[in-house]
This record gives structure tokens, sequence and C-alpha cells, in this order.
């Protein structure tokens, strides 16, 4: 099957969305916004920075699959996420380390009693 690069992003945009549904409530909706708030902001992007996002998202898409299981919580590991090394953070470009901030502060924030 060949896939033109819009049916690519919206496979792998689509995935995403499906994978955070196995997320606890509260990162499901901090990630989802996150996702939809990014690939908007990327649809005009050239070309070399298309191949880094998909890229990188590629990855962040595999990597929950597996800390998720892809057959069920019980396959999953117990951990969500993984650091960034010292040399990931350095390739950041201001606006990044900014969004990342911003990222942290909203994870951080207490959660609503329901």
């Amino acid at each position: 099957m060949n896939y033109t690069n819009v049916q690519r992003v919206r496979v792998l945009y689509k995935t995403i969305l499906k994978l955070h549904r196995g997320l606890p409530q509260e990162l499901q909706l901090l990630g989802t916004n996150y996702v939809r708030d990014e690939f908007k902001r990327h649809k005009t992007c050239g070309e070399n920075e298309a191949r880094i996002f998909m890229s990188e998202w590629s990855n962040y898409a595999l990597t929950l699959a597996e800390q998720l299981g892809l057959r069920g919580p019980s396959t999953g590991t117990d951990k969500l996420g993984a650091p960034l090394s010292p040399t990931e953070l350095e390739n950041f470009r201001d606006e990044q380390i900014y969004q990342l901030h911003d990222l942290m502060v909203e994870a951080a924030k207490p959660r609503k009693e329901e």
C-alpha cells in the first residue's frame, strides 16, 4: 500500500489518539490536547522539519505502545514516559524548551476531584 504524506500523518495521528485511550484520564486529556496542538502547528512546516517530526512522533507511539502493552494493560510496563537525555535537551530550540516547561507545569497541576 502506497501512502501519501498526508495519509501517513493522519494514520500516525489517529494511532497516537487511540494509544492515549489506554492512559489514565488526566494524562489522556493532557496528551491528546498536546498532540492535537503539535500536529496543527506542524501542518505547514518544511520537509526536513516534517521528517524529524514524523520520526519523533513515531518513536513516541512505539514507546507508548510498549509501555501500555499492545494486548492490554497486563502486557505493558508499570511506568509511562521516558526521561530526556542531556543531549536531547541541548538539541531543543528555545521554543521547544518553553513548550516542555508549559507541559511540565500543566502536568503538575493538582488533580480535580470528581
